[in-house]
């Protein structure tokens, strides 16, 4: 099993920046990739960011591209993600997931809570 813990969330005003983190610990080597979601309300999760362990790979939702910036640390076992330029409709819980193989995403944290304010 694999525990991911999201930390970094808040609240802050429009063209703000936030650093979200996420540690992952258990059987952390069986993660070939760590990403974000976000959920807003009344809305469906949807995805932000991955960050592929083993390449170094990442892709990104169209709606944040140029914002924000996925990174890892694989010796840290921990995904960032680096958001700028937040905007109203970026509030979401922010999470954490994490997959061993591409495509299914195995395990998810308990979520950040991100507020933009206008």
């Amino acid at each position: 099993q694999v525990q991911l813990v999201e930390s970094g969330g808040g609240s802050v005003q429009a063209g703000g920046s936030l650093r979200l983190s996420c540690v992952a610990s258990g059987r952390t080597s069986s993660i070939d990739g760590m990403g974000w979601f976000r959920q807003a309300p009344g809305k469906e999760r949807e995805f932000v960011a991955v960050y592929r362990r083993s390449v170094g790979a990442t892709s990104y939702a169209d709606s944040v591209k140029g914002r924000f910036t996925i990174s890892g640390d694989n010796g840290k076992n921990t995904v960032y993600l680096q958001t700028t330029s937040l905007k109203p409709e970026d509030t979401a819980v922010y999470y954490c997931a994490a997959y061993r193989y591409r495509g299914v995403w195995d395990y998810w944290g308990q979520g950040t809570q991100v507020t933009v304010s206008s």
